[in-house]
């Protein structure tokens, strides 16, 4: 490791475990970084107007199947 890096003083100690808390398991620390719904009621707004702008444009199966598959994540 590199000594520059400004660690040296602690890179060796050994890793502290709380008496108090106990251990996460590692799928709730991951929860922790799931995604989620910043915007509430944002997906179903898109939703609607999707389906008002499909309405509006009447679409042939294959531009309605393309249309769908360019909005999957």
């Amino acid at each position: 490791m590199n000594t520059e890096d400004g660690y040296e003083d602690i890179i060796s100690m050994p890793h502290h475990v709380s008496d108090r808390h106990p251990h996460m398991p590692m799928h709730k620390r991951a929860a922790q970084f799931a995604p989620f719904a910043a915007l509430t009621g944002f997906g179903e707004s898109i939703e609607k107007a999707r389906e008002k702008a499909v309405k509006e444009k009447a679409l042939s199966p294959e531009e309605e199947k393309q249309y769908e598959e360019d909005l999957k994540p």
